[in-house]
């Protein structure tokens, strides 16, 4: 297993500190604020500490406050409903005596049912695309520096973008981006690791999304971005060690606010997870 990857379960793996409070910790590097993906992350973790014979099926979480990656993040669950089929929990997630975070969540005993679902666009599968090496040599000169850092380092998550010229032009295109995703190593069997794995990386592109439309991207030095609010919802179960297609739209963008939506699939096309987020994208307008 990478590094990276075991970092990012240690992060996920919570400290219990009693019944219904949880600590966790930020990674220690270079960031000024905690990544969004890791407060969800957490949240679900310490959430999913608290129900027994019983799947998550839906998330709702707002940010309040930026994360301060210096300090341990208090994750307090509390026990909303638990009824005969369904059980709900709130989390608020704390720092500085503050809430950053509230998170809530859904969980399902399994049952069968009607089923439908929307058709996995046609897109080149990941092995088609560049892979580490060929973006280190032919993409990464072009790359925003934020990116190019993230490429060059070990990460947890593998990404493989489908429209990936995107970075390296600013010309407007439709507001759609399709990225291929995974745990860069096998993770443990535990479906739950799962879930609060793709939880942590279904904040990693998407509110990038909403700027497609516009040729930007959050990279950009004019561009501060935020995530405001985010939602998963769990349609069936998956690995998120396998690959994964992270389909995205953004339909709006104003007020200085960019909603962008996701659809993840399996290869073989199986809709296991829907996404939404809001997101800040407010220009930065220079001093005089």
């Amino acid at each position: 297993m990478s590094s990276a990857v075991t970092d990012m379960l240690s992060i996920l793996n919570l400290e219990q500190v009693e019944p219904h409070l949880f600590r966790g910790q930020s990674p220690q590097v270079e960031w000024q604020r905690v990544f969004g993906g890791q407060v969800i992350g957490q949240a679900l973790v310490a959430a999913c500490r608290t129900v027994k014979d019983r799947t998550v099926h839906s998330m709702h979480g707002y940010f309040i406050l930026p994360g301060d990656p210096k300090v341990p993040i208090l994750y307090e669950v509390d026990d909303v409903r638990d009824g005969r089929s369904f059980t709900t929990r709130r989390v608020r997630a704390f720092q500085h005596d503050k809430v950053i975070f509230f998170l809530s969540a859904s969980f399902q005993v399994q049952e069968e049912g009607l089923h439908h679902q929307a058709t996995m666009p046609d897109v080149p599968p990941p092995e088609d695309l560049p892979d580490d090496r060929d973006i280190a040599a032919r993409i990464l000169p072009h790359m925003p520096n934020p990116l190019r850092i993230y490429h060059e380092r070990q990460r947890p998550i593998d990404l493989r973008p489908v429209e990936i010229e995107r970075y390296m032009s600013r010309e407007p295109r439709d507001p759609h981006f399709n990225v291929w995703i995974k745990a860069s190593t096998r993770l443990p069997d535990n479906p739950e690791i799962h879930q609060c794995v793709l939880a942590y990386a279904s904040d990693m592109t998407l509110l990038d999304t909403s700027l497609v439309a516009h040729g930007r991207t959050v990279f950009d030095k004019d561009i501060q971005p935020a995530s405001l609010d985010h939602a998963l919802w769990i349609h069936g179960p998956f690995r998120a060690d396998e690959w994964l297609l992270y389909a995205q739209d953004s339909p709006f963008s104003g007020g200085s606010r960019g909603f962008a939506r996701g659809q993840i699939f399996t290869r073989d096309g199986r809709l296991v997870a829907s996404v939404a987020q809001e997101g800040l994208i407010r220009l930065r307008h220079p001093t005089v």
